[in-house]
């Protein structure tokens, strides 16, 4: 212990102490100025990269907009439910057969239409031609059937509606 004591006593170690001390006083000095200097250009960058302002506010605002986005969206995702609901109900499926309803008659000038929705309900209709008149009747459908007697091409109007999926051929 005495011999540290000594030792501490030198004026070598207390030289060399005073130059750590020099050393460790300038390196604070570039190690501040260079932090000084980075905080200063961060900031320019921040600026010139928000257009002159604070990127913190346009990161704000663009924040904003998104939640507002993602607001519409889910209205639009309502509606488009709203909508898919609505769209049962109309006519979605097409079958047509025209036919030659008298022998008499040059073409297949009659026809039976089946207009129907998502769930096989609607109308079909019957149209009759001949020389001398042309007569349309028209019987409601539900789930695929009428309450009313179908004819063989109101039948076939009706399965070819049902098997259509959307697709119209004729």
């Amino acid at each position: 212990m005495e011999q540290f004591l000594e030792l501490l006593e030198s004026n070598y170690v207390t030289l060399g102490i005073i130059v750590a001390i020099l050393i460790m006083f300038f390196l604070l000095i570039i190690i501040n100025t260079k932090y000084t200097k980075l905080q200063k250009n961060y900031k320019n960058f921040i600026e010139k990269l928000g257009s002159g302002k604070n990127i913190q506010e346009d990161l704000e605002t663009f924040m904003y907009k998104v939640d507002k986005v993602e607001k519409q969206n889910i209205e639009i995702n309502e509606y488009c439910k709203s909508l898919d609901t609505q769209l049962e109900g109309c006519i979605q499926k097409i079958g047509i057969i025209r036919y030659n309803a008298f022998k008499d008659t040059g073409s297949d000038l009659s026809f039976a239409l089946a207009m129907l929705d998502d769930k096989n309900n609607g109308v079909v209709m019957n149209g009759i031609y001949s020389r001398e008149m042309s007569n349309i009747y028209a019987k409601p459908v539900e789930n695929g059937k009428s309450n009313y007697t179908l004819s063989e091409e109101e039948k076939m109007a009706i399965d070819k509606a049902i098997n259509s999926k959307g697709v119209y051929k004729i």
